[in-house]
């Protein structure tokens, strides 16, 4: 199983940006993903998820401004991040949760699998 994480990079604030998390070994059909993000001196949080009923759920710290979204076809999951702030500077990890027919799950313990991470900075 392998996931790969890719679209991040530098940007101002109040501009948007989408992240990708292609994942192979296992069908999105079946699996929930999850996104968490790592700031600098901080924990690995957990910043939403996406079910294998493509159900979805953010955290209230990024609500009406992150969405996340899957392409079956080419299994990949997305982050696509809105009116970014420079508190949204962090690592973003996409994580895999290994149990057929699993729930989004917000804790770290409960996902078997990790992209590599892509960083993201929010410019003032």
């Amino acid at each position: 199983v392998q996931l790969v994480e890719s679209g991040g990079g530098l940007i101002q604030a109040g501009n948007s940006l989408k992240l990708s998390c292609v994942v192979s070994g296992r069908t999105l059909s079946y699996y929930a993903v999850g996104w968490f993000r790592q700031a600098p001196g901080k924990e690995r949080e957990f910043v939403g998820g996406l079910s294998w009923r493509a159900t979805t759920y953010v955290t209230d710290s990024v609500k009406g401004r992150f969405t996340i979204s899957r392409d079956i076809g080419t299994n990949t999951v997305y982050l696509k991040m809105n009116s970014l702030k420079p508190e949204d500077t962090a690592i973003y990890y996409c994580a895999l949760n290994d149990r057929r027919h699993g729930t989004i799950e917000s804790g770290i313990s409960d996902y078997s699998y990790w992209g590599q991470g892509t960083q993201v900075t929010v410019s003032s």
